[in-house]
């Protein structure tokens, strides 16, 4: 685990074992949980960096401006992370849709946690 601007981050660990994968991520969502319920715009980046790193190393390309919204977890994955690249500028009433990104990348999170798909 590092620091990274004053918030705990685990440094992204790969391994060629789906199950080891399987324990860092839910690792690293134990490490988020409180912080999202507590912080959810301060930890929204942390968690959309989990979710980006589950779907590459399971084989999508979320970056990818050519892969379209489809399959269905790169389309909703991609509107989480557009939600979080703008709530550090918003207010207080934005927090509604920080909760939608937080409860999207949630499903997405437990989706690619039981998802066989090699890496």
């Amino acid at each position: 685990m590092r620091w990274e601007s004053g918030r705990r981050c685990m440094s992204r660990m790969t391994s060629a074992k789906p199950g080891l994968d399987r324990h860092e991520w839910e690792s690293e969502m134990a490490l988020l949980e409180d912080d999202l319920r507590t912080s959810p715009v301060d930890a929204l980046p942390e968690f959309v960096d989990l979710v980006h790193r589950m779907l590459v190393e399971r084989g999508y390309a979320p970056d990818d401006p050519a892969m379209p919204e489809e399959p269905e977890l790169v389309g909703e994955f991609r509107q989480a992370r557009a939600v979080a690249e703008s709530a550090a500028v918003w207010d207080d009433q934005a927090l509604g849709d920080v909760t939608d990104a937080i409860q999207r990348l949630v499903r997405l999170y437990e989706v690619l946690l039981d998802e066989r798909r090699a890496p």
